[in-house]
């Protein structure tokens, strides 16, 4: 009896520590069935997989318009540059392919390479004295009381937002050779300040003082967008970080380069690359102010490629295409370099 009574304890302990593993899995060997279930509940479904796609679905129509508007045109240009394309093809729709003998006459053209020269130096001029004037006007009105502050701001943007060739044309007749309002202070200040034969002089024949006048009205309609920007950044900036230089005994000087600039890099560095971009391919400007092609000496690139393209005899549209392609690359080549530039120093990520 004794021996029975042993067993059944023995059995009731056996089933007892069986019902407790199965409740309770052992922690060296996890129990598979529960983890295939876990697996299976943690799978995402097929509509969750389904919405992952969806920003995508939904940009792609705005995706589809920037093709159409962007890359198409670009797409031809770059294929109108390798055929002879003139007036006469576009009756006959079948111009013929001249591999890459337009960049080849280009590149081997010492007066291309002089209207290159002409546009890196007026456009480095105009970059720089934009950058220059609206970081100047932008530290200015951060200075300012907010009311005032704001109403030069808006006036700014006035002057910004002036349609191009509205601006063009004041700026023709300002300096006009006859009626012009330049012409005339200048002829009645004394002659030991600014000489003399004013009231005849024509400003839009020699390079030198049309380029002047190019950049002038570059600088004045672009500075306010800087200056704006500047603003909008300096007033991100807590004021804590100037108080602490200026405890440290830094000025005016010594705060900009050690505060502001460091703060700002991203927003001048983005700024810098539209400027290239927008002064590199001014046209509307030097179209008004030249007032032809007789003069080739001040041509730029832009002027010089719709002069090849629409006003020459005959019109070669290859050869237009030919040296749009080549700033459109020269373009893609500045602010790629600048944006690797913001990423190696981690301000783009």
């Amino acid at each position: 009896m004794a021996n029975r009574a042993n067993t059944a304890n023995t059995a009731d302990t056996a089933s007892t520590g069986a019902d407790r593993a199965g409740a309770e899995p052992r922690r060296g060997g996890p129990e598979r069935p529960a983890a295939s279930h876990r697996s299976r509940r943690e799978r995402p479904s097929s509509s969750r997989r389904r919405f992952r796609y969806g920003p995508y679905l939904l940009i792609l129509p705005s995706l589809a318009v920037l093709c159409v508007v962007l890359v198409w045109p670009i797409i031809q240009m770059v294929w109108i540059s390798l055929h002879s394309y003139t007036l006469r093809h576009l009756n006959s729709g079948s111009p013929e392919w001249n591999s890459f003998a337009h960049y080849v006459s280009i590149l081997s053209d010492g007066y291309f390479w002089r209207v290159f020269a002409n546009t890196i130096a007026v456009t480095a001029i105009m970059v720089v004295l934009t950058m220059v004037l609206g970081t100047l006007v932008g530290l200015l009105l951060h200075k300012l009381p907010r009311w005032f502050s704001t109403i030069v701001a808006v006036g700014l943007m006035l002057a910004w937002a002036t349609p191009v060739l509205t601006a063009s044309f004041v700026y023709r007749w300002m300096f006009w050779t006859e009626r012009g309002l330049v012409n005339y202070l200048l002829q009645v200040l004394p002659d030991w300040l600014v000489g003399s034969g004013w009231d005849d002089y024509n400003w839009f024949i020699d390079a030198a003082s049309l380029f002047t006048i190019l950049i002038l009205i570059v600088v004045w309609q672009s500075f306010p967008f800087v200056a704006v920007s500047v603003l909008a950044g300096l007033k991100s900036i807590p004021h804590e970080m100037y108080e602490a230089a200026r405890v440290d005994g830094a000025g005016p000087w010594r705060s900009f380069w050690s505060v502001t600039f460091p703060m700002l890099r991203p927003l001048f560095a983005l700024i810098l690359i539209l400027q290239i971009i927008w002064d590199f391919r001014v046209f509307t400007q030097l179209f008004v102010l030249a007032n032809g092609f007789q003069n080739r000496d001040v041509f730029l690139l832009s002027y010089y490629s719709y002069q090849q393209g629409f006003a020459a005899t005959p019109a070669n549209y290859g050869m237009g295409s030919a040296i749009a392609v080549i700033m459109t690359v020269l373009v893609l080549v500045i602010t790629a370099y600048h944006i690797r530039m913001m990423i190696r120093q981690g301000e783009l990520r």
